[in-house]
């Protein structure tokens, strides 16, 4: 359906030339979704599949075993849309105090990302509602270190910015002057909060999102940010238990139409466009999460029958395999730490896993060894390998 333009444009003057920056009207849209019967449809399936991907969570045997590389994969997907080069295993790495295979930048940029989600998911947790307060106190966390760090984290920007080209007179797209930052997002916050009306929560993230990358309210970090936002909202309407559905590898592989509907929204005020994409990429992904966890829950079940087979040396090899499956990649001596075994047996059982090829020592070292569960890894790293394309 289309609208009129879904804001106003204002004239600024900013790094020595005259732009039109966009200012959007606070949601929700007016008039209101038209809501088709093909995209009531998606919408229905959408949540279908959030309910299959919530239940999964309920079946798993220990769901934070899967959740600690899930999490890591997304934060490497959603850092590399931005740029990054760093792969799961150099975030792996990195979080042992190990040398990663790509500058220290990229990695602690992936590692920042799991740490503002885990901050934003502790706090909602604890009863802090999802504010601007809190979405501040995140981006603080996402650009606590590395690149970024002096774009002034955890703090509305002060001045203009603009996204695409190499200037603000010839962006792809300039967002509200600075002084327009905080009525917008105090707008947003409201919207957020169910006024001035009540609205569902998927329908509530994927309106809230577009608003949130309009607004660009930071100098960096807006791009992940808003996605976080989507997983942050889920959580907190309590759609999903744990933060199992990213959107990151869908927009990524579907980019130039992601950006194309952004921009539809502003100047014709295509939302249902927009949702319908939203609601295919909800259901794709969650589609992929529920699969993914299937596998990887068939391939440790698979594992620790093979490891029975070891008799004797199968209750220490079961421990260490557990570990394995929480983190993937670990040195002997972080398992020794988790699991209580001495060095001695922690080492003659990842020897045991390695005849198995269960696992395998990457460095050649007899010291210090770095090992990984090699099967597990893969079914984790697909589509992270897709290269990064810039911001």
């Amino acid at each position: 359906m289309k609208r009129t333009l879904q804001g106003r444009y204002e004239v600024v003057s900013t790094t020595g030339e005259k732009v039109r920056a966009f200012v959007p009207a606070p949601l929700p849209p007016s008039p209101p979704i038209e809501w088709s019967a093909t995209l009531r449809a998606r919408f229905d399936e959408a949540l279908v599949s959030l309910g299959r991907l919530d239940s999964v969570t309920l079946m798993l045997p220990d769901v934070s075993l899967f959740l600690y590389s899930y999490v890591r994969k997304e934060a490497v997907l959603s850092s590399m849309i931005e740029g990054t080069q760093s792969s799961l295993s150099d975030l792996l790495l990195f979080e042992m105090d190990e040398q990663p295979g790509v500058p220290l930048d990229d990695v602690r940029e992936v590692s920042n990302y799991v740490a503002a989600l885990d901050h934003g998911l502790t706090r909602l947790r604890g009863g802090f509602p999802l504010s601007l307060r809190l979405l501040r106190e995140v981006h603080s966390h996402l650009l606590a270190q590395g690149r970024g760090a002096d774009k002034t984290p955890g703090e509305f920007r002060r001045s203009q910015n603009w996204i695409g080209g190499t200037r603000p007179g010839n962006a792809v797209f300039v967002p509200p002057p600075p002084e327009q930052v905080m009525e917008c997002m105090g707008a947003l916050e409201l919207f957020l909060h169910d006024q001035p009306e009540s609205t569902s929560p998927l329908l509530k993230a994927a309106l809230a999102h577009v608003q949130f990358e309009t607004i660009h309210p930071f100098l960096d970090g807006n791009g992940r940010l808003g996605r976080l936002l989507i997983a942050l909202l889920l959580c907190e309407r309590k759609v999903l238990r744990e933060p199992m559905l990213y959107l990151s590898l869908f927009f990524k592989m579907h980019r130039q139409t992601y950006y194309e509907l952004l921009n539809r929204v502003r100047a014709d005020g295509d939302w249902e466009s927009w949702l319908d994409f939203f609601a295919e990429a909800v259901a794709v992904t969650a589609g992929q999460a529920v699969e993914t966890v299937q596998r990887l829950e068939a391939l440790a079940r698979q594992d620790r029958e093979r490891i029975q087979g070891l008799r004797r040396a199968a209750g220490s090899a079961l421990r260490v395999h557990h570990e394995l499956l929480r983190r993937p990649i670990a040195t002997s001596r972080v398992i020794e730490k988790q699991i209580g075994l001495s060095h001695v047996t922690v080492n003659k059982t990842l020897d045991h896993l390695c005849r198995l090829g269960l696992a395998r020592e990457l460095t050649g070292h007899k010291r210090n060894r770095v090992f990984s569960y090699p099967a597990y890894l893969a079914i984790l790293n697909e589509g992270t390998e897709l290269p990064g394309d810039g911001k």
